[in-house]
Parts: structure tokens; sequence; C-alpha cells
């Protein structure tokens, strides 16, 4: 049996940051979409959204977000945190290391961020 994929690549503001996944029906079927680039906009200055052009299974919980984190909203959102929030998200990666996360993501809307593997 294959070991699931683990390892997510976040590209962002010309700098590249590894991602671990989530193991659920949600980051599966999102593997299976990747290589993705996607635009997104900001949003109340804590996270930047983009829309994935398809529905994902969702397991949404409440959840209170961090930096770093990678959730599913709506069920074809995906979001990446540069503060913090609470709703309920289905969770999909966490990035690594922050180092420059938040330069990276800037201020105002992102033109393209890409999603691969590791």
């Amino acid at each position: 049996m294959n070991e699931p994929v683990t390892k997510l690549k976040i590209e962002v503001g010309g700098h590249s940051f590894p991602a671990t996944l989530e193991q659920n029906d949600a980051t599966a079927a999102l593997v299976d979409m990747l290589p993705l680039t996607i635009s997104m906009s900001d949003y109340s200055s804590f996270e930047k959204v983009g829309s994935l052009g398809a529905s994902l299974p969702t397991s949404n919980a409440q959840t209170t977000t961090q930096a770093g984190d990678v959730v599913l909203y709506n069920g074809n959102q995906i979001v990446i945190f540069y503060g913090s929030n609470s709703w309920s998200y289905t969770r999909l990666a966490h990035v690594d290391d922050l180092t420059g996360w938040a330069e990276a993501l800037g201020s105002g809307d992102i033109t393209y961020a890409s999603f691969a593997l590791l």
C-alpha cells in the first residue's frame, strides 16, 4: 500500500512554502486537482480567499485558525490565513515554516497563488 501524500507546496509572492496536508476526503480531492493556480482576494486583513472552480467534500467543524492554516470554505473556496479567525471550516493543511509568510502574502489581493505536491 502506498503512503498517502503528506506535503503541499504553496507558492505566493515569489516565495515557496511547504505545508503538511491533513488526511481527509477534501485533501484527497484537492490532490487530484493539483497543480492549481488561482487568484486570491484579501478578506478582513487576516486571510486570502480563492475559488477552486469545483466543490470538494467537506467535513466542517468549528475551528479557530492561526497563521499558516489552509482550509476549505463553502466546499469550493480555499483560504490561506496570515491571521486568525473562528468559523466552520474543513482543514486542508498547515504551513510548516511561517518565516516570510505574512510578508509574501502582503496586503491586498494576490494575482496568483499556486498549489502543488511537494
